[in-house]
C-alpha cells in the first residue's frame, strides 16, 4: 500500500511550540483523511527547528464508492418539505427521486445517491492547503509582498518550501500537486542551514530521513535528545564532573537544534559564591546551558557548564564556548549584584519604621527590613483582598489557631508566617519569580532565624503539584495551611471560585495542597471551624464553610481516586457522614408523613468530639464525621476492606435488598412501624435477625465512638447470616398490616445499623 511523506519547511518555529504543532498535523491530516474515506495503516510525526514532517504508511490509494439512499416525505407532503428533501439529497428535481412505497405509510420519496471514489493524491491535495491555512499556532504571522492581500497565508515563521510524496514502496512515488500563496508542492527540501543549504531531492520517508542526516539534520527530535544527553554527561565524566540534569532544558534546547554539538564553557570561581539555583536558572534562563558539579560534591556546583550549538566550529567549538561563557559571566555579575544587594540595608529604611513596628521587625536584619518594604509599599495581593501586608497578617493569625492543632511552636509560628513573603521584595526573586519561598529560606538562615523558620518561608508554598512533597515540621505545616486556607476562603469570600476548566488563582491546586497536608501528616482538623475563622478576617464576606467543605470533599475523592479507592466507597461515606447527628442512640420514634406512612427510624453516634480522650493524631476532632478528611479516609479504607470479604460482599447484598424493598414501599406510603415491636414476631428468622442488629449496632456505635472503624465494621459483618436468613425464609409484606409494618420497622433498622458507617446504596455491587 501506498505511503504519504509530507514535510513543511520554513524559518525556525520556537522551540516550545514544536511538538504540539507536530502533533496538530498528524492529527488534523489523519482526521480528514479518514472522514474522506481513506484508512492507513500508522502515522508518526517529526520536528527540528525548521521543519514538520509526516510519515503515513499504508494509506489506501483510492476511497471506496459510496452508494446511499435518503429517505424523504411522503409524496403527498407540502412543496416546503419536499424542497427541504431536495436541497438535503443535493437533486435538483423531484424527477431525480424515486418513488417507494410503505403498507402503511404510503409512497414517499427516496434519493438514490452514488459517490464514486476518489484518488487519494486528490483528496491529499484538497486537504492540505486548507489545513495549512488553518493551523492553530498559538502566534503567526504574515509575510512577503502577499502579505498585504486579504485571507494571505499565515504561518508561525516564513513557510518555504513543501514536499508531498505519495506512492508504494515498489514504484517510484508521485508528487502530490498542490499550492498555496505562490509555494508549490515537490520532492525537494533542504538540509542544514549552514553545513548542507542546497536543495536535496527525495522520494519516500526512508531516503528523505537518510539524506537529512548526511546534511547534518536529525529529524526524530527524541533522538536528538539522547545524542545531547550522552554526549554531555560524557563530556562532563571526562572533566571531572556530573552533568546536573534537566528535562525541560533538554527538552528546549533539542528544539533548537537540527545538529547538536555538546560543548563546555566556564565561568570564574568567584561566581560560586552565589546560590546554586541562582547560578543554575541564570545559565538557564539566559543561555539555555547545563550546568555541572564536581564528581561526588552533593549539591555544590563547579565552575563549568555543558553548552549545545548546532554547528561543528572548524575550531572545535572554542569560540563558541567562549563566547557563552561571556554572556554567562555578565548575566553572573548581575546575579551576584542581586544576592549582595538583598544582604545589605534599604534606601528607603527610615520609611518603614511603622510597617516594622506593625509586625515587631528587627530592622537589622535585611529580611524583616524586605517585609517592612513589602507593607509599607501597599503592594496589592488582589483588589477585593488588601495588600500583601494584610494578608500576612491574616496569615499569621491563622497560623497561630493552627499552631496548638498541629503542635507548632506559637513564637516560631508567628515569626515564620510575618518572614513567610518577605522575600518577594528581594532583588533575587525579581529577577526569578520561580525562586521564591527558596530564597526566603536562604535569606532566613543568614540572618540566623531558627531553622523550622526559614524552612516554613520555603515550605508554607507546598505541595505545588502532586508529585511535590508535603511540609512536615508543624511550623511549616501551620503557616502551609494558613496560607492555603486564607486563599481559599478569601476568594470565596468574594465569590471568586473555579468554574468549569477555569481557574486562574489555583484554588483547586491549594484545596488539594491542604487536603495532602492533613491526610499525610495524619493530621485531624476541624475544618468548618477553620473556615469561620478564616471568613472572619474578611470584612463583609459571607461565610461560605458549607459551599467551601463540598469544594474540599471534592478535592479528596480527586486525592483518593488516585490512590486507588474506588469511587463509589468515597460517595458512600460522605453521604453517611453528611446526615444530621444525633446525641442520643436507640430507636428513634417518628410521626407518620401525610397519607399515613411512617418513615423509618433514624439512629447516629454522638460527635467524636463530644469523646473524652480520644487524640490518635496530632490534631483537633471535627464536629461531624465529614469535617475531618482523616476520619474520611479512615472509614473508606475499613470499608474497602469490608467489602474484600465474603461476608462484606453478602452483607452488601442483602442491606441494598433491605434498602430497596423500604424505599419501595415508602414511594407507595405504606404504613412503616415507629419502633419494631418483638411481640407481632412470627418467624425465628426475625428474632435472631433483631438480636443480631441491636448487638451490631451497639457495638458498631461504640466502635465508631472509639473510632476504630474497622472494628465497626467487624460489628456489622455478623448481620450477614441473620440478614440472609431473614429474606429466605420471611415474607415481609405479609397480609397482616401490623406485621408488616413491624417487618419494615425491622428492615428500617437494617438500614440505620449500617448507616453509621456508610450509606450502603451508593455502592456498586
Amino acid at each position: 500500500m501506498p505511503d504519504l511523506l509530507l514535510e513543511l519547511r520554513s524559518e525556525e518555529i520556537p522551540a516550545r511550540m514544536q511538538r504540539k504543532a507536530a502533533g496538530d498535523l498528524r492529527k488534523m491530516l489523519t482526521d480528514g483523511l479518514v472522514e474522506a474515506g481513506l484508512t492507513y495503516e500508522a502515522a508518526r510525526e517529526y520536528w527540528t527547528p525548521r521543519r514538520l514532517a509526516l510519515d503515513i504508511r499504508g494509506l489506501t490509494a483510492r476511497s471506496k464508492d459510496i452508494r446511499e439512499e435518503i429517505k424523504g416525505p411522503s409524496t403527498t407532503a407540502p412543496e416546503q418539505a419536499v424542497q427541504g428533501f431536495l436541497r438535503k439529497a443535493g437533486l435538483s428535481s423531484i424527477a431525480e427521486a424515486h418513488v417507494h412505497s410503505d403498507p402503511k405509510k404510503g409512497d414517499f420519496y427516496v434519493a438514490h445517491i452514488s459517490k464514486p471514489g476518489r484518488a487519494a493524491e486528490e483528496i491529499i491535495a484538497e486537504l492540505v492547503p486548507g489545513i495549512i491555512k488553518s493551523f492553530p499556532w498559538p502566534k503567526s504571522m504574515r509575510w512577503g509582498p502577499a502579505s498585504a492581500k486579504p485571507g494571505s497565508l499565515r504561518w508561525v515563521r516564513p513557510l518555504q518550501s513543501i514536499v508531498c510524496t505519495f506512492g508504494p514502496e515498489t514504484e517510484e512515488p508521485v508528487v502530490v500537486d498542490f499550492e498555496i500563496d505562490g509555494i508549490r508542492a515537490g520532492n525537494v527540501t533542504h538540509g542544514h542551514r549552514f553545513h548542507a543549504p542546497g536543495p536535496i531531492t527525495v522520494r519516500r520517508f526512508d531516503d528523505y530521513v537518510a539524506k537529512l542526516e548526511a546534511a547534518k539534520v536529525v529529524l526524530d527530535a527524541d533522538r536528538r535528545k539522547e545524542i545531547i544527553l550522552h554526549d554531555a554527561r560524557n563530556l562532563a565524566f571526562a572533566n571531572g564532573l556530573d552533568l546536573v540534569e534537566d528535562e525541560g532544558l533538554l527538552e528546549e534546547v533539542s528544539g533548537l537544534v537540527e545538529w547538536p554539538v555538546v560543548l563546555m564553557g566556564e565561568f570564574e570561581q568567584d561566581f560560586l559564591t552565589i546560590p546554586g539555583e541562582v547560578i543554575r536558572l541564570t545559565i538557564r534562563a539566559n543561555q539555555k546551558c547545563f550546568v555541572t558539579r564536581p564528581q561526588g560534591a552533593g549539591d555544590d556546583l563547579s565552575n563549568r557548564f555543558i553548552l549545545v550549538a548546532n554547528i561543528e566550529a572548524n575550531d572545535g567549538g572554542k569560540e563558541i564556548a567562549y563566547g557563552n561563557g561571556k554572556v554567562v559571566r555578565a548575566r553572573l555579575s548581575d546575579a551576584l549584584y542581586f544576592w549582595k544587594t538583598d544582604q545589605s540595608d534599604l534606601p528607603d529604611f527610615d520609611q518603614l519604621v511603622e510597617s516594622a513596628a506593625k509586625f515587631d521587625l528587627d530592622m537589622k536584619k535585611p529580611l524583616d527590613q524586605r517585609m517592612a518594604r513589602l507593607d509599607h509599599l501597599n503592594v496589592t495581593f488582589h483588589a477585593k483582598l488588601g495588600t500583601q501586608g494584610q494578608r500576612v497578617e491574616r496569615i499569621k493569625k491563622l497560623a497561630l489557631e493552627l499552631a496548638r492543632i498541629v503542635g507548632g511552636d506559637p513564637a516560631l509560628v508567628a515569626r515564620a508566617a510575618v518572614l513567610a513573603k518577605a522575600d518577594l521584595q528581594t532583588e533575587v526573586v525579581g529577577e526569578f519569580p520561580e525562586l521564591q519561598g527558596a530564597m526566603g529560606r536562604k535569606y532566613a538562615l543568614l540572618q540566623g532565624e531558627d531553622a523550622s523558620v526559614a524552612a516554613a518561608a520555603e515550605e508554607h508554598y507546598k505541595p505545588q503539584g502532586p508529585s511535590d512533597r508535603v511540609p512536615t515540621d508543624p511550623v511549616s505545616v501551620a503557616v502551609a495551611l494558613a496560607d492555603k486556607l486564607d486563599t481559599l476562603t478569601g476568594f470565596w469570600a468574594i465569590d471568586e471560585k473555579p468554574t468549569g476548566s477555569k481557574d486562574p488563582f489555583a484554588l483547586r491546586r491549594a484545596a488539594l495542597g491542604v487536603v495532602r497536608i492533613l491526610i499525610e501528616n495524619r493530621i485531624r482538623l476541624a475544618l468548618t471551624s477553620v473556615f469561620a475563622k478564616a471568613f472572619a478576617n474578611f470584612k463583609g464576606g459571607a461565610d461560605q464553610s458549607s459551599d467551601l467543605l463540598a469544594f474540599f470533599h471534592d478535592r479528596l475523592k480527586v486525592y483518593l481516586r488516585e490512590s486507588g479507592a474506588r469511587h463509589d466507597l468515597i460517595d458512600a461515606v460522605l453521604s453517611a457522614g453528611s446526615r444530621p447527628i444525633s446525641p442520643t442512640r436507640g430507636e428513634m420514634s417518628a410521626k407518620p408523613t401525610e397519607g399515613g406512612a411512617v418513615p423509618p427510624a433514624s439512629h447516629s453516634v454522638a460527635p467524636p468530639s463530644a469523646l473524652p480522650g480520644i487524640s490518635p493524631t496530632r490534631g483537633e476532632i471535627g464536629q461531624s464525621p465529614n469535617d475531618d478528611l482523616l476520619q474520611i479516609v479512615r472509614r473508606v479504607e475499613a470499608l474497602g476492606s469490608l467489602l474484600d470479604t465474603e461476608e462484606g460482599k453478602n452483607l452488601l447484598a442483602g442491606t441494598k435488598r433491605a434498602a430497596n424493598i423500604l424505599a419501595a414501599e415508602e414511594k407507595k406510603k405504606t404504613l412503616v412501624a415507629e419502633t419494631v415491636e418483638p411481640a407481632l414476631f412470627r418467624e425465628d428468622a426475625e428474632k435472631k435477625l433483631y438480636a443480631a442488629v441491636n448487638q451490631a449496632e451497639k457495638e458498631a456505635g461504640q466502635a465508631i465512638q472509639n473510632e476504630d472503624f474497622s472494628a465497626a465494621m467487624l460489628a456489622l459483618s455478623v448481620l450477614r447470616e441473620p440478614v440472609d436468613s431473614f429474606f429466605e425464609g420471611v415474607l415481609v409484606n405479609d397480609e397482616d398490616q401490623a406485621v408488616r409494618a413491624n417487618r419494615l420497622a425491622l428492615l428500617a433498622r437494617i438500614r440505620a445499623a449500617t448507616d453509621q458507617v456508610a450509606d450502603f446504596s451508593k455502592i456498586v455491587g
